[in-house]
């Protein structure tokens, strides 16, 4: 506890920075590139022939797959973005804190 006290200050700022970096490297390593993927190209491919082949054939009532997992997929997207906010807030935070602390003696 006395190693905390003496060096507050300190571990506020190298914990702030370290969230702070984190927040943005996290943010911009999950951010969506433009591009298709692989597996988008052929589930659109799969949806086409299935599609031709079904023809006039009527709905059926099972639920569509594709859609829980585009569901999940914007799920975890929102989470991650959400996650990465906090990091990056609770980072100014401490940086905040640590040069507001009033010094006692």
């Amino acid at each position: 506890m006395e190693f905390f006290l003496k060096y507050q200050k300190l571990i506020l700022r190298v914990v702030g920075v370290v969230m702070l970096l984190i927040g943005f490297v996290v943010h911009f390593w999950i951010t969506p590139k433009i591009v298709v993927s692989k597996s988008d190209i052929a589930a659109a491919n799969v949806a086409r022939m299935e599609a031709s082949v079904a023809g006039a054939v009527t709905k059926s009532t099972k639920p569509d797959p594709r859609t829980i997992a585009k569901a999940l997929k914007a799920t975890k997207e929102k989470q991650m973005e959400y996650l990465t906010l906090f990091s990056m807030l609770f980072g100014i935070l401490f940086l905040l804190y640590s040069f507001f602390k009033k010094e006692e003696s």
